[in-house]
This record gives structure tokens, sequence and C-alpha cells, in this order.
């Protein structure tokens, strides 16, 4: 019967859920993991491991033995299944104390966890498994809650561990996770038989149960306890923080200058490869950075692995005024350089001095995490997943160190620990063995008229080159269907959206501003957005005439502009490519609007691709013709024009325009995002001014 009323903690259990899976440890192991998954407050995103030991058939001698399942290497406990465990042997995992050789041969034993795998099919084992595999219980959950790290991550945590649980939990002092972690846990168990659980120093906490159950009701009610008591000590020592230093801005004022100056930020931070950006002005974020004591504590950096694997050691602190003016990009960048340079500076002295003669090489000296007091936080990394997931690792290292100074004193792994962490052989072949990233990773995207059409298919297409997009369009039931589609195929972090209508400079500046928060400027601008008319010249109407060159010329001009501006600010150049048509190029009857606008589009492109080249700002077109799949243009009366124009009928038009081509092909969507993807995967770093047709071969289209 449930005793304990959560306050802290969220109690999730559902016991018809439970009794469903009656017999099935391993299933009741999954059940509970992914509770506790779900709670943030329990454990960080990627943190922590949970295990079952149970009877299982021997495949070799048809007999029971036990087995434990662990959480394999990687994965995240909120999400796991089946596939993620590790079961291995636990006779044969204990057995391997025989031929442990010592916390300086730590790393071999990793590799001997194989010999112990009861399924072949297994997930590798993770370093954790032998802190499972010495303790004696059924259900073991191993957490990272901010709550008991930061008694963890105290100066007298050990000593206030004791007091607060009277003696039923015990204490580990920090050690790198390892076999010899795994055999102090158990020898801590040895001479405090009949605790409920053990702090690991600076690090997080074991808790465990006969029962899934138990395990799972243990483990809130030690988080719940760690979580009320820094409750009960907030500002009775002193106020939070040392008190506030400087009043954040007003919401939307923060967002504003998140805006400005993300940016300028990235172009910084991605010195070496292109990186993607995540903004929070998150309320415990604020109370940190605008806090008297980030000056002591942010350099100290986090005490968690976790934690600091994925912010670094420390965040780069800017001194910037809050609501200060950040229009003049040159100006700013000469002022932020020094803090970069000294960031840099300081992480490769942190490396020459903690390195050993088999550590890996220095790895980017770019912050992760990036400070702005009054404003908020930024993270960079390699894709939008991984950045948010630092700011949220970040937040982490902030509840510790809030409540660690609220009950003592807040204390961070000492350098070289941190050190060797973070350049783990270990971790290191754990960096190699992920996927290499892909030709457009780290990459953002703004494609015009992407909800439906071409722009969809160079959207859809980017993305799965790992680029980042801002999906867009004019039509708002449009663009939701479209969301929901990316949502569905690709994952939230792969994209956000605005609404976009090329004509109005309000809402173009407003996608990329957009673009400049949820991920942290634009690298490839698409003008794609467009409509058609076809009518003699008797019957094009002068509003006929400004439509279109509003959308297609004016348009361009405007999104290419704008798009510019936070290129320049990044400083490393960019693409810009502009969907025009092989009418820019061919006279064909009725169509003097749309035909003209079409070649100002191209020599605008011309014209544009000569002046940005000093920037490393590419130009580049892409000449389609007659793509009729999914395109709104052929939704109206363009279709029912050019069927007139040639004499044929409407459901005749593709096979029409594909006879007129020298490949006798129809051309998709798909084969204008192939096009843009040639101009923007690598290979073509270096052209510019380029007409790329992708028309099936109109001989009259042909630029030379």
């Amino acid at each position: 019967m449930l005793t304990t009323e959560f306050k802290h903690v969220s109690y999730l259990w559902d016991e018809q859920k439970a009794a469903a899976l009656a017999g099935d440890e391993v299933g009741l192991l999954i059940y509970r993991s992914n509770l506790l998954g779900a709670d943030l407050r329990l454990t960080n995103y990627g943190g922590g491991n949970t295990s079952c030991k149970a009877l299982a058939k021997d495949p070799l001698t048809g007999k029971d033995t036990e087995v434990m399942w662990v959480k394999g290497s990687g994965g995240d406990i909120g999400t796991l299944k089946r596939n993620g465990l590790a079961a291995l042997y636990v006779d044969k995992l204990r057995a391997l104390e025989g031929i442990y050789r010592g916390i300086d041969q730590e790393d071999e034993m990793v590799k001997l966890f194989n010999y112990c795998l009861f399924d072949l099919d297994s997930k590798a084992p993770s370093i954790d498994t032998p802190l499972h595999g010495f303790l004696p219980f059924k259900h073991i959950d191993h957490l990272h809650p901010d709550a008991a790290i930061a008694i963890a991550a105290a100066k007298d945590g050990k000593q206030i561990t004791q007091n607060l649980f009277g003696g039923t939990l015990g204490w580990v002092d920090w050690q790198r996770p390892g076999f010899d972690l795994g055999l102090q846990l158990r020898q801590c168990l040895h001479e405090h038989p009949g605790i409920r659980g053990i702090m690991l120093g600076s690090h997080g906490l074991f808790t465990w149960g006969n029962t899934a159950y138990e395990s799972y009701v243990n483990t809130l009610e030690v988080v719940e306890k760690c979580a009320a008591y820094l409750e009960q000590n907030y500002n009775k020592k002193r106020p939070v923080f040392g008190g506030v230093k400087i009043k954040a801005l007003p919401p939307e004022k923060r967002l504003q200058q998140a805006t400005a100056l993300a940016p300028v930020l990235r172009g910084f931070c991605s010195e070496h490869q292109h990186m993607i950006g995540h903004f929070t002005d998150d309320a415990r974020v604020l109370e940190f950075i605008n806090a008297n004591d980030l000056a002591r504590l942010a350099p100290l950096g986090t005490s968690c692995p976790d934690h600091f694997l994925r912010t670094k050691i420390a965040p780069l602190v800017l001194e910037l005024e809050a609501g200060e003016d950040l229009h003049d990009v040159k100006a700013l960048q000469a002022r932020l350089a020094p803090a970069f340079a000294a960031y840099r500076k300081d992480y490769t002295a942190y490396y020459e001095t903690c390195k050993h003669p088999n550590s890996p090489a220095i790895r980017d000296a770019n912050p992760v995490v990036i400070l702005y007091p009054g404003v908020g936080m930024f993270t960079f990394a390699k894709d939008k997943q991984t950045a948010r997931v630092a700011a949220e690792f970040y937040i982490n290292a902030i509840n510790v160190m809030k409540g660690a100074e609220a009950i003592s004193e807040y204390t961070s792994l000492p350098r070289q620990e941190a050190f060797d962490i973070e350049y783990w052989l270990l971790e290191e072949a754990k960096l190699q063995r992920m996927p290499k990233p892909k030709a457009l990773s780290g990459r953002i995207a703004l494609v015009t008229g992407s909800a439906g059409g071409i722009g969809r298919a160079i959207a859809k297409k980017f993305v799965e080159e790992g680029a980042v997009v801002v999906i867009n369009d004019n039509d708002a039931e449009r663009l939701a269907t479209a969301k929901a589609a990316f949502e569905q195929q690709a994952g939230k972090d792969a994209f956000t959206t605005a609404l976009l209508d090329v004509t109005n400079p309000d809402q173009i500046n407003a996608a990329f501003d957009t673009a400049c928060l949820a991920f942290g400027g634009v690298d490839i601008v698409v003008n794609c957005a467009g409509l058609s008319i076809s009518k003699p010249l008797e019957d094009h109407t002068s509003a006929d005439w400004d439509l279109l060159y509003n959308v297609l010329v004016k348009g361009q001009f405007l999104v290419t502009q704008a798009g510019v501006a936070i290129l320049r600010k990044q400083g490393r150049g960019g693409d810009v490519i502009n969907i025009v048509s092989k009418n820019a190029l061919v006279s064909g009857p009725n169509n003097a609007g749309y035909g003209s606008a079409k070649a100002a589009q191209l020599h605008l492109s011309r014209l544009n691709a000569a002046e940005l080249g000093p920037d490393h700002i590419r130009v580049n077109v892409v000449n389609p013709d007659a793509v009729i799949a999914d395109s709104k243009i052929w939704e109206g009366a363009w279709a029912e024009g050019r069927a007139k124009a040639y004499g044929v009928k409407i459901e005749e038009l593709p096979a029409f325009y594909a006879k007129r081509t020298l490949l006798n092909e129809i051309i998709l969507p798909e084969d204008i995002a192939n096009a843009c993807f040639a101009f923007t995967g690598g290979l073509l770093n270096k052209s510019t001014g380029n007409v790329l047709n992708v028309d099936g071969g109109v001989a009259m289209a042909f630029v030379r």
C-alpha cells in the first residue's frame, strides 16, 4: 500500500498495465524504466540505467540460470525497448573478478562483458554493467536526479546523506564508472546491510527492490526526500545564488535580443563545422544567469559526468549588457571575438594540462553553452536534438548547483577527473562508432513555398541529407498539413514552420527570425515560392503583371536580401538557390508576364552572384519545366491556358511536355530537389552564377 505523498516527482504506476505484465520480469523492467524516464526530475535524457535479474533457460544446458537484463550502451530509459537491453549470465559476469587486474586496467574489462552475454543479439553492454551485476537485488535503478546529485555534489554531501536518511542510504566517493566501482558498491552494501540505496559522490543514485514495483517506489521515495530537503533549505542560509544582480528583460525583448545575437554566436561556434543552435529563457536559467553567484559558479563547471559530456567543462558567459543595441554586426563581432579566443585558449590549456600519452586528439575548443545575463542561454551542437539536450543538461547542472548551495557548498569534479571522463578512450570509441555526418548535417535551410510541390520536395530532400528546415507557405491550412507530415517523417527537431507571403517584408523578416531563434541562423535560402498566369497579350491585365513581378521578382529580391543579412552575421558563407524556369530562356505563346518575370529572376540571380562572391555566398539557379505533380500552379487556370496555347487537352499535358524533351521524361518535384542538393551537398562549393536545367532536355533552353 502506497503511503508516500509525492510532490516533487510523478507517481505514474498503473496497476492494470503492470498486472498485464505479471510474470514477465523483463517486461516489467521496460515498463518501470519508461515511467522513470518520463520524469526528467528523476533522470536526464539518455542518462541512467536500470536492470532486473531473473531465471531463464540456458540454451546450452536447458537448465535454469540467473540472467541480468540491463540497459545497453547508449539509448534512453524513457524510450527503452527490449532490443535496447543487454542480457548477461550473472555468474559469468561476477567470475570476471578473478581476472580483474586493477583499476589501471579498468577499460579492458568492457570487451570481456561480451563473453558473458546470454542473448547474442543483445545491445552492447555499457560500462555500468558491473555496477548492477555485483549487487544482489532483482531490480535496480541507477538514475541522475538533480535533487540527489545536489546532495552528492555538496561539500559535505556524505554527512548530509547520513543525517537525512538516518544511515539507510550508503555513500561511495566519486570514482569513474567501471568494474572497480561495481566492487565498491558491493563492499558498501556488505558494510551496511539493509540499506535501501547508495549515493555516488558527485554522480547519482542507486536504489533497488525485489520487485519492479518495490524498486520504482523506493526510487521515488528517496528522490522525493532529497527534493523536499532542498526545498526546505532554499533561502534559509542566504538568497538563492546570492540574490539577484541584474533584472531580466521582458520576454518579448529577450527573444528579440536572442534572435539578433544567435547568428553571430553561431558563426563563432561553427569555426570547425556547422553547428545548430538552441535558445531558452527558462525561469531556472534566468534565476542563475541574473544572480550574484554566476561569476563564481559558472567557471567551476558541472559535477555529474552526464552533464559535462554534453555541455563541456564550463560555459562561456557573455559580457554584454542585456538591453544594448546589437544591430552593428561588425562591432558586435569585434567585441565577441576576444571572448571566444579566450575560451578556446582556456580549453586548449585544460586539454594540454590533463592529457595522457594515449589521449584522443583535442576536440572542438568552442563553447557548447553560452550564457547571456538578462536574456537567456544558447547551446550549439552538431544537430538540433543534441543542442536542445545540451540545454536540458545544463539546466540539470543549474538545479544541482542551486540545491548544493542551499544546503552546503557546491563542488565540481577536479579538472583531471573531468578530463578523464571527457577524453576517456571508451567514450572516444563510442564517438567513433557513431554514423558519419550526412552531407547537410549542421546546415539550416529556408525554402519558400515549402508546404507543397517543388518546395516541399526540396525541404524533404534537405532533411533527409541532415539539414534542418524552416517550412513555410502563405496558405495556413496547407502549412498545417505539411507540418503534420514532416513531424511524422522526420520528428520535431528537424524543422520549424512560419507563415510566409514573399510579398510581405514583415513576414519575411519574421520567418528568418524564426530560423535564428529555432536553429541559430540560416545557411541555405531557396527561392521557390511562385505562381503562373498564362494569357494572350490582349487579355493580360496590369494586376496580373504586378502580381507576377511582386511574387517572382520582388519576392526573390526581398527574401534574398533578408537571408544574406543573416549569412553575413555568421560569416561562414552559404547558398542562395533560385528556382526559375526554362521560360526564362525560351519564348513561348501567351506568356509575356510569367516569362519576362522568370527572365528577371534569372538575371537577378547573376547580379547577386557577382555581388556576394566576396562573402562566399554562392548564388545558383535551377531551371525546371513542366513540374506538374503536387503543384499548386496546376490547380488553377495555368494548366488550362497552357493546354489552349499548345492545342492539347489538359490531361494530355504531362505526356505532351515529356515528348518535346530530348530525354522524353516527365519531370517530378524530386528531380528539382536533387538539383538543389547537387549545389549544396559539398561537391560544387566553388561554383556560383550557374544555371542547372532540369527539364528533360529542351534544346531551346540551353544556356549556351
